[in-house]
């Protein structure tokens, strides 16, 4: 596939992002490719970074199981400075910035306590729908490791899309919409994805949300 330049990129996007702000329309940018684990291809860094934490996200459901019934609270600060040490080690070891990792790990870890919260209230109201079995805690993170190893690196390959913040934020708004709409993530998980991904762009004063486009 030809390669896109990254400014290119983040334009085209900015310029499909107007039908779909208008609410007509829902074409995606042409982008570069980005594999992803488990064989699958997507589109652009941005659109990796949306994908990766969409996966990430699921594995809420899987950790508010795991706790369920058995009094152990949602926020984990030892297991949670683990994850964000991790990720800032790994990041410098790939050239990237750990700082900007650090944020958007804790964004991460906030989106994923989002969903737990919004299943422990809904299973609370709701005990048909409570799950049957519980998962072991340890195997979820073992799969949460492996999704922030890809995380991280394609955090760090997001970088030259990352530059031009307000198109960088367009395009990620984009393809969290995108990915909002192919898993078919009902309001509590779009919603936690928007946060899990709000300081990817960087933060911009007053509007530290990401608009999730066409979702």
């Amino acid at each position: 596939m030809r390669r896109i330049s990254p400014s290119r990129h983040l334009m085209t996007a900015a310029l499909a992002a107007a039908p779909l702000l208008a609410g007509a329309g829902t074409a995606a940018p042409p982008a570069t490719a980005a594999a992803l684990p488990g064989g699958t291809t997507q589109v652009s860094p941005l659109h990796a970074v949306a994908e990766l934490s969409a996966r990430r996200l699921a594995t809420g459901d899987l950790v508010a199981a795991a706790k369920w019934g058995t009094g152990s609270p949602v926020d984990d600060p030892v297991r949670e400075r683990q994850v964000l040490d991790s990720a800032a080690a790994r990041a410098g070891k790939l050239g990237a910035d750990p700082r900007l990792t650090r944020l958007v790990f804790r964004d991460q870890i906030e989106a994923n306590k989002a969903v737990q919260r919004g299943l422990h209230r809904l299973w609370r109201d709701h005990p048909s729908e409570a799950p049957a079995a519980r998962p072991r805690l340890d195997d979820v993170r073992k799969e949460v490791d492996r999704l922030n190893e890809a995380l991280v690196r394609a955090v760090a390959d997001s970088a030259p899309y990352r530059r031009a913040a307000p198109l960088c934020r367009v395009a990620l708004g984009i393809s969290a919409g995108h990915v909002s709409r192919e898993r078919g993530l009902d309001e509590l998980h779009a919603s936690a994805l928007a946060g899990s991904l709000k300081s990817v762009c960087g933060s911009t004063p007053g509007n530290n949300r990401l608009e999730v486009h066409g979702a």
